[in-house]
């Protein structure tokens, strides 16, 4: 059975390259990487003193890994989603083909303004 300390200082040396990539870098992915990884050490902590402690049948390192992993994904959600609301990517999917041409200036007649002027 590996020791706790095998755990410890892999979970460490996890959490030191994670907090590196975090405050050196100026790449928003780089950061994001950064702090995944010193949330992926925070919970091989979790899991490892569960693991040792005297009561494992309490699965309350579980627990806190799942609430840990449940907050990431959720932040990896909302930066998702605020990223695609920023870009404006969305603007173009009427359907019509229309719409992304009117990002580069080009003009067309959509199906509403055909019933508009009465020549559907």
């Amino acid at each position: 059975m590996t020791p706790l300390s095998a755990y410890l200082v892999l979970s460490g040396l996890l959490f030191s390259i994670g907090l590196g990539g975090a405050l050196t870098r100026r790449n928003a992915i780089i950061v994001l990487i950064g702090i995944e990884l010193m949330l992926n050490a925070a919970n091989l902590n979790f899991m490892a003193f569960w693991r040792y402690s005297e009561h494992p049948e309490a699965l309350t390192g579980v627990m806190f890994v799942i609430f840990s992993i449940g907050v990431a994904a959720a932040e990896a959600a909302a930066l998702q989603d605020n990223e695609f609301r920023r870009s404006g990517f969305n603007e173009g999917m009427s359907g019509s083909g229309c719409d992304a041409g009117r990002r580069y200036g080009k003009t067309c007649k959509t199906e509403t303004e055909f019933v508009i002027h009465g020549r559907h």
